[in-house]
């Protein structure tokens, strides 16, 4: 692993930052800000799927306000370890709908699940939470799914 230099603290007011780092310029670059805290880990989270899918390496700043400066906070674990292999087309057993369609239902079902993960605050998964998602898209059919998914969504506070 190659040493990347440390991430410089962004300008201006102290506010939530992400901050990722771009191994080809070997600087950083803000990633998504905002005055409150969750709308940035949601795009940490989704960035960071995007550029492990990309099959790249994900360094990632999370700048914040405390006490009217800023401080550097912790990014998960997860953040750190490699991304989880990608499998696709698995369609439901049993579920006798044509191979491409099925697929489809299961990559929704899948979009599905990680965004009720997200806005039940779950924003940066490992591998075997990947692993686990995918086996549940197996498992249930789209209503179900979709009952899973407001469940998580009322246990992350959306009202």
């Amino acid at each position: 692993m190659q040493k990347r230099p440390p991430c410089p603290r962004p300008p201006g007011a102290p506010r939530w930052v992400a901050m990722f780092h771009q191994p080809a310029r070997d600087s950083w670059t803000v990633g998504a800000e905002s005055p409150d805290r969750d709308p940035v880990l949601y795009a940490v989270g989704d960035m960071t799927r995007t550029v492990r899918a990309r099959g790249e390496e994900v360094a990632v700043a999370l700048w914040g306000p405390e006490d009217g400066a800023w401080r550097l906070y912790d990014i998960p674990a997860a953040a750190r370890e490699p991304a989880p292999a990608v499998t696709t087309g698995r369609p439901v057993p049993g579920s006798g709908e044509p191979p491409k369609l099925a697929e489809r239902m299961t990559d929704r079902r899948h979009q599905v699940l990680m965004a009720a993960l997200g806005k039940a605050g779950l924003y940066d998964l490992s591998a075997e939470d990947d692993e686990a998602v995918r086996v549940m898209t197996d498992l249930l059919d789209e209503p179900t799914v979709r009952r899973v998914a407001h469940w998580l969504s009322l246990g992350g506070g959306e009202r």
